[in-house]
């Protein structure tokens, strides 16, 4: 397994940005799909993004309610993920954390086996 450490969260205006970072340690990073998810009180956890391997050409996939405003990256060299948000909205106030899996891409929560612990974004209008 990869355990993951999530950093970067805050409190931000409306049309703000912020940049999320992952570190991860353990299994070999570049043989993980990465993906980030975020989760508010009451609601189940939701899929932000997520970027395949290197070795299938780093794909990445976005949530419809994300896309063009969110930006999921990796460096296989560092060890680390990053989701940089920008035109932040007040429906983007959530804990988010980064996840692993090792196999194909997925946008669902149940196929991650590492979690972080989580970071918390506060957008305000």
């Amino acid at each position: 397994q990869v355990q993951l450490v999530e950093s970067g969260g805050g409190l931000v205006q409306a049309g703000g940005s912020l940049r999320l970072s992952c570190a991860a340690s353990g299994r070999a990073f570049s043989a993980a799909v990465m993906g980030w998810f975020r989760q508010t009180p009451g609601k189940e956890r939701e899929f932000v993004a997520a970027i395949d391997i290197p070795l299938r050409g780093s794909g990445t996939f976005y949530a419809d309610s994300v896309k063009g405003r969110f930006t999921i990256s990796r460096n296989n060299a560092k060890n680390t993920l990053a989701l940089e948000m920008n035109s932040l909205k007040v429906e983007d106030t959530a804990d988010d954390y980064c996840a692993a899996k090792y196999s194909r891409t997925s946008r669902l929560e149940s196929e991650y086996q590492d979690w972080g612990q989580g970071t918390q974004v506060t957008v305000s209008s």
